[in-house]
This record gives structure tokens, C-alpha cells and sequence, in this order.
């Protein structure tokens, strides 16, 4: 159990709902250490007598700090700390289709794979491009250049004859597709994005600091010429809470 005088709340607007109260008090004790990284919190029963709270109130409390990334829970096990600070989202707007195509210009990526593949039945499904084709592949992570976090995971296949503007050195600071098109005139005349969700594998899991299962954000980009022939195709992977995927649609005036 808490001290007594641990249990008081921080003085908030009349108008804070309690249950944004409770997990603003909730936040500070793990902020402050009260409850260590790696620990176990209190039963629900215990925080309701110790904070003078509902059973009701208490869980929409713990399901801010959940999904601001402080804690872990499980139906059945205990409830963990698993950060002392909120998770950091990296958030991306589209209004126009060279959004949708690029990234915020904060990322970088840092490259773990280069090397020639012939597309077996799996890759080929993903790809969109034939089994046995042959493609160069990117593999790599995304990271933002202030806080060197890890945001993404990044495959990237690109037709044979491009693979040398991986020598290039602005290559991990702008868009492949951006090099392709300024290094070899291949202009994008159309593009293709799907966006799903799927579970991490142990070697994404890795890379993302993550659990295997977890939850991510899947978005393939499929890039076409003018002669509508694929030339580039990206696959990333967005840890679950880390991505925001935000688009704007405006009504037009035309007639």
C-alpha cells in the first residue's frame, strides 16, 4: 500500500472527468517510481481502497496508461509497468497523393539487407510481380532523426537495373522511388497502397522491439511507369501505438 500522502491528486480543471484524473495520478506514481519498470501494480481492489475509487473509473484509468504504453495487460495475469514515459506515435498526414507515397521528412533509414531475390509464391502474392522474377531487395528499419527511435520496418524491391542507387549517398535520406525517378527518368504514372493489419513474426518482432503476435500496421506501396510496368514495390511494418495513419478528404465545389 501507498503512503497517505501519495494518495492525493494533482490539481486538475473541475471539468477533468475522474477517470483522466485517476490516470494523470496513476502516471505520476510510475513517472516518479512508485511502481518500478518491471513490476507488478496493486489488484484492482487494492488501487480502488488505496485511491478511493470505482472498479469503473479504475479501469478506464488503467486503459489510458495501456494505451499510452505504461503498462501491459493480459486477461488473467497481472497487470506489468512496462515505461516509466508515454509512447511517442509518429504521426503522418496525406493531402495530396506524394503524401501518401513519402515519408515525413524527420525519418531516415538505416539499411541490415541488400541483396538479389527471385520472388518465391509468398513474395510474389506481396510483390505483385510473377514467381521467379528476379528483384533487388532493401531490407532495413526507419528511425526519426532527433530521438533515433525505431518506427518502422522497411522492405523494399526494386527491378535489378536499379540496384546501384544504393551507393548513392543521399540513399537512406530520401525516397527510393525519388532516387529511381531522378537517377534513371523512370517517372511514377501510377501508385497502388494497401493497408492491413497483421501479426509481428519473431524476426519483425525484433527489429521493432516487440513482442512476437503483437499487433502492426502493414502498408504496401506498389509504384508503376508510364508504361504501367512495376518497378518498385515497399512493404513497412508500424509497431501497434507508433504509427497514425490520417488522411483528409475535402468536398469539392466542382459540378
Amino acid at each position: 500500500m501507498l503512503a497517505k500522502k501519495c494518495l492525493d491528486f494533482p490539481k486538475l480543471s473541475e471539468r477533468t472527468p475522474l477517470y483522466k484524473a485517476l490516470a494523470n495520478t496513476l502516471e505520476q506514481h510510475i513517472y516518479k517510481g512508485d511502481w518500478p519498470v518491471g513490476s507488478i501494480l496493486p489488484a484492482e481492489a487494492d488501487l480502488c481502497r488505496d485511491f478511493q475509487s470505482s472498479r469503473h473509473t479504475l479501469r478506464h484509468a488503467l486503459q489510458i496508461l495501456e494505451s499510452n504504453g505504461l503498462i501491459y495487460r493480459r486477461q488473467g495475469a497481472p497487470t506489468q509497468v512496462v515505461s516509466r514515459q508515454r509512447l511517442r506515435r509518429f504521426s503522418q498526414s496525406y493531402n495530396s497523393p506524394t503524401d501518401i507515397l513519402s515519408y515525413s521528412r524527420n525519418t531516415y533509414r538505416v539499411n541490415l539487407v541488400e541483396e538479389y531475390v527471385e520472388l518465391d509464391s509468398k513474395l510474389s502474392q506481396i510483390v505483385g510481380a510473377p514467381i521467379g522474377s528476379s528483384w533487388y531487395h532493401i531490407g532495413g528499419i526507419r528511425k526519426r532523426q532527433q530521438s533515433e527511435e525505431v518506427i518502422a520496418c522497411t522492405d523494399i524491391y526494386i527491378l535489378p537495373q536499379f540496384a546501384s542507387l544504393t551507393s548513392d549517398p543521399e540513399h537512406t535520406q530520401v525516397m527510393v522511388y525519388e532516387q529511381i525517378e531522378k537517377k534513371y527518368g523512370a517517372r511514377i504514372e501510377r501508385a497502388e497502397v494497401d493497408v492491413y493489419a497483421a501479426p509481428a513474426s519473431a524476426d519483425m518482432a525484433e527489429k521493432l522491439n516487440l513482442k512476437i503476435h503483437d499487433p502492426c500496421l502493414v502498408i504496401i506501396r506498389r509504384y508503376f511507369d508510364d508504361q504501367d510496368k512495376l518497378f518498385e514495390v515497399t512493404v513497412t511494418h508500424h509497431p501497434e501505438n507508433k504509427y497514425v495513419y490520417s488522411m483528409e478528404f475535402k468536398a469539392s465545389s466542382e459540378i
